[in-house]
């Protein structure tokens, strides 16, 4: 791990006391300081938030309308950053110690990654992990490396099967598919009777997992450290998903923006089933014609020959080791009324985002959430992603992949040798095929 005096520093008790390392690598704690009082706290923050602008992005902000009814006089400059350009445009500020958000909205598999570079604050023993047991264990997971913790669980979800009760009403099917040879049956079925599409599949590699967890495959086995990603399971996995394009049971995926073309087709009702997470619920609900959340049902991804299940996902809140140490105690003030189960309860209700803290789903808008409710039976079946700071990086090679072979029509062990051998060249070169 790569340290800088920055990187290693912790934020230390209520107030963000920072130690800073030592020329032989111990952390040198700071003085504990008294709480400041919330109208006196006086700070401008940057926070990068990498949610659905359109979606996500209005209630976000409401949070920071209400935590500044508390904090009047710190300033959050809140910036929309495309997910997708997060992760390197934050690599790059980092590095050049510019330009860098004092807080940012990581996605779970980034936070090893910032941490191993020196770019994230180590939260240990400070007011935001004084509470850590209330923390559901696998979002938590995400944010620890090299036995410290560099961010705060926001959310956690996992892939779910979304489809229009409506439409499987009307082609005789009473209750969600199981297993993927049943979402075949059912995609006929639904184009047969109805006119519309049985369902979509993204063509993007987080898409893909649950078809390759299904017969068993990962990508890589972090104690063995072996690339796996191209095993005879993960080809069958992916041989099934193109066998539902290839036979018609699934609409042909678009070569342009196909996860726009799946949500429009989605909401209009011209597409039964697709998959898909909790972040996309609101979308969904506030489609004029799709009928609102009565019509949509959530049930776990369909099962292959091994097992059921979806990728952990989900984000964390962390700060920039580059801030300074003048504003760490707004950072603090921030991310704890972010993430407090009373905010937490608040997404959930306007959105339907899974709450990662357990006194959360003790509140009434996350107890009586329907949403939630049928989410955690997804959560239940997830399957956890390895939380080493290259895992990030396994996604790049996974997407040009799932192009190759549902949309270019390439062999799927031969697109996977070929992701295997950039994984072994670029990502994890201490690993072996």
């Amino acid at each position: 791990m790569r340290r800088t005096a920055r990187g290693i520093a912790v934020l230390a008790s209520a107030t963000l006391a920072l130690s800073v390392a030592a020329c032989g690598g111990e952390d040198k704690a700071a003085e504990e300081q008294p709480k400041a009082d919330p109208a006196s706290l006086t700070a401008e923050l940057t926070w990068w938030d990498t949610s659905d602008p359109q979606n996500e992005g209005p209630a976000f902000q409401e949070l920071i309308a209400k935590f500044n009814q508390t904090y009047p006089n710190v300033k959050i400059n809140y910036q929309s950053v495309p997910f997708g350009e997060a992760q390197n445009k934050f690599k790059t500020a980092a590095q050049a110690k510019t330009g860098a958000p004092d807080i940012l909205r990581a996605e779970v598999a980034w936070v090893p990654e910032f941490a191993s570079l020196g770019y994230l604050y180590a939260l240990d023993g400070s007011e935001l992990l004084s509470d850590e047991s209330d923390f559901l264990e696998t979002p938590l997971a995400s944010n620890k490396y090299d036995g410290k913790t560099y961010g705060v669980p926001q959310v956690t979800d996992s892939l779910a099967l979304m489809y229009n009760k409506e439409l499987l009403t009307k082609a005789g099917v009473s209750a969600p598919p199981k297993t993927w040879a049943e979402l075949k049956t059912v995609s006929q079925a639904v184009k047969e009777k109805t006119g519309a599409e049985g369902v979509y599949l993204n063509p993007a590699g987080y898409f893909l997992l649950p078809f390759m967890y299904g017969e068993g495959g990962d990508l890589v086995d972090t104690g063995a450290k072996k690339i796996v990603i191209n095993s005879e399971q993960n080809a069958a996995g992916l041989k099934v998903a193109k066998d539902l394009i290839d036979s018609g049971a699934a609409a042909k995926p678009s070569a342009n923006d196909s996860y726009g073309t799946m949500m429009t087709l989605f909401k209009e009702k011209k597409v039964a089933m697709i998959i898909n997470g909790p972040w996309e619920v609101n979308n969904v609900k506030s489609a004029p014609t799709f009928g609102g959340l009565e019509n949509l049902g959530i049930a776990p991804v369909p099962a292959g020959s091994a097992r059921a299940g979806g990728p952990v996902g989900g984000h964390n809140y962390t700060i920039w080791s580059g801030m300074p140490q003048e504003k760490v105690d707004a950072a603090v003030a921030f991310v704890k009324y972010m993430s407090s189960a009373e905010s937490q309860a608040f997404l959930s209700e306007k959105l339907g985002l899974l709450p990662t803290r357990k006194s959360a789903y003790q509140l009434d808008p996350v107890k009586n959430n329907a949403v939630v409710a049928a989410f955690q039976a997804v959560n239940e079946a997830a399957v956890g992603r390895p939380w080493i700071p290259e895992a990030g990086q396994f996604f790049g090679p996974l997407d040009q992949m799932a192009t190759e072979v549902l949309i270019q029509n390439k062999d799927p062990k031969a697109a996977l040798d070929t992701v295997a051998r950039k994984y072994k060249a670029e990502v994890v070169p201490g690993y072996g095929l």
